[in-house]
């Protein structure tokens, strides 16, 4: 296991009620170490006074820490708490009175989480500064009544969540992880998280001696047919899901009221290429850009003027249209609610909205090598060349020209490189919170992230500088007043 540099050891659960399966040394897969080997060279930069100066190395390690520690929307929130709460920031229940003292705190609802800052020279009649970013990514999701047989083998019904690469998550080795909601004997509800590390699932494929077609055709999969996961050739001889679930948690399987559950690739983080140049990983869209945002709010300045806000929204990769997701009434609830107990009217606070800005982080498409054609020939995207401004004419993106000009001039004090996406004009673009959070909020909006290959597959790929330069860039713009409006 390796260590924070705050000290525990990783990967840890985290949150509230907590099950996680351990493992016998037998039976658990390849630990999740840092790969050892040559230091990474860090950018030169002219740093900003007090600015975030961050060894890339260290930086990778501790976001395999955070990622391994994260196989869910649920765990992800809970690890950002954990560490909020090591470092002195405050849980603030939703339905209790709001905290009219200075200081720092954070919110959880389900798999999200939003944390500020009121002390030091912090003020919300200056404005605040939003750092927003989401906790899901696509996967297959465990269906209320999953058990199923077929061809003498137990299986799992799965759901397909978000935009996955469906062909990614094919014969490899599944965890599960997740939320489970019990009734208890004297009718209380509690919930729990569950994490289940051993190989427990897996969607085999079909061999090429039984689909010819697939060296010319492509291969196809029914999304309903073809995905659902094995967990048992005996299936005469286990319980059924419940059962084993209510056996992991320790409760009577009558008293399992419902579950959120997800499968998640047991493959630990990696370094790699023959100079180490590359990082892979499950669920860099976007525990990548969560890491970044948390530790650049950890070590921000607390001279700056503005309010430093970091929100981790879920089910991004469906919309946002849930009540933890980046359409609800979350944040401007939750920033109305920070400018209320500080004594601002309401006319003040609407004021210190037009003082504010967003930038909204998630991954951006670094062009392909084995396909280059797919992306737009005058604005190609490289691993490791810097953070990724995203554009786009439609608004698919939230990035405007005096809200890019202000990262621009931060990127630029810092010596940090910078990239440009663009979609090509016959290709639909993708999008991110920013466009939502701008309407919601009425603020100035940047999307910005960190390049990246094989974004929506189980396993994703990024270089080994950039993550630490975001963080670096997201703590100047935490730290620096803003000069977008």
């Amino acid at each position: 296991m390796t260590r924070s540099r705050w000290g525990r050891r990783w990967p840890r659960s985290g949150g509230q009620i907590v099950h996680s399966k351990r493992l016998t040394p037998s039976a658990r897969p390849t630990e999740c170490k840092p790969v050892a080997g040559p230091a990474i060279e860090a950018p030169d930069r002219v740093a900003l006074v007090d600015s975030l100066d961050l060894d890339p190395s260290a930086h990778l390690d501790d976001l395999s820490a955070f990622i391994q520690a994260s196989p869910s929307p649920f765990h992800a929130a809970a690890e950002a708490a954990a560490r909020l709460a090591e470092a002195g920031f405050t849980m603030v229940e939703e339905s209790a009175p709001w905290p009219t003292a200075d200081g720092r705190y954070f919110l959880r609802r389900g798999g999200a989480l939003v944390a500020w800052s009121t002390d030091g020279a912090a003020d919300c009649r200056n404005g605040f500064t939003i750092v927003g970013a989401h906790t899901d990514s696509p996967n297959l999701r465990l269906r209320p009544r999953p058990d199923h047989q077929s061809a003498g083998m137990a299986q799992l019904g799965v759901e397909i969540y978000g935009g996955a690469l469906l062909n990614s998550w094919l014969d490899r080795d599944l965890g599960l992880s997740g939320r489970v909601s019990v009734v208890d004997s004297d009718g209380s509800v509690s919930t729990r998280l569950f994490r289940y590390d051993q190989p427990l699932l897996r969607v085999p494929q079909l061999a090429i001696h039984l689909d010819r077609s697939i060296t010319i055709d492509g291969l196809r999969l029914d999304p309903q047919r073809h995905l659902q996961p094995v967990w048992s050739s005996s299936p005469q001889k286990i319980s059924t899901f419940r059962v084993w679930l209510a056996e992991q948690l320790g409760v009577r399987s009558e008293s399992l009221a419902g579950w959120d559950l997800m499968t998640h690739d047991l493959t630990p983080p990696a370094r790699l290429g023959v100079d180490l140049s590359m990082f892979a990983s499950a669920r860099l869209d976007n525990l990548l850009s969560c890491h970044a945002g948390l530790t650049a709010l950890l070590a921000r300045n607390s001279d700056s003027p503005q309010v430093p806000v970091l929100c981790l929204f879920d089910h991004e990769e469906v919309g946002s249209q849930s009540s933890t997701g980046a359409a609800s009434q979350l944040l401007p609830t939750i920033l109305e609610r920070i400018a209320t107990a500080s004594g601002l009217s309401r006319d003040e606070w609407f004021a210190s909205l037009a003082s504010s800005m967003c930038i909204s982080a998630d991954g951006a498409h670094a062009t392909h090598p084995n396909f280059p054609e797919r992306h737009e020939p005058d604005h190609l995207v490289f691993l490791d060349g810097g953070p990724v401004l995203k554009w786009n004419a439609d608004a698919r993106y939230g990035t405007d020209a005096p809200g890019a000009a202000h990262v621009v001039s931060l990127a630029q004090r810092l010596n940090i490189p910078l990239q440009t996406f663009v979609s090509r004009n016959d290709m639909p673009c993708g999008s991110t919170i920013g466009p939502v959070t701008a309407a919601r909020l009425g603020v100035t909006t940047v999307d910005i992230g960190v390049a990246q290959l094989s974004m929506h597959s189980a396993r994703e790929l990024t270089g080994v500088l950039d993550p630490s330069r975001f963080a670096m860039l997201l703590n100047a713009f935490y730290s620096t007043p803003v000069q977008a409006n």
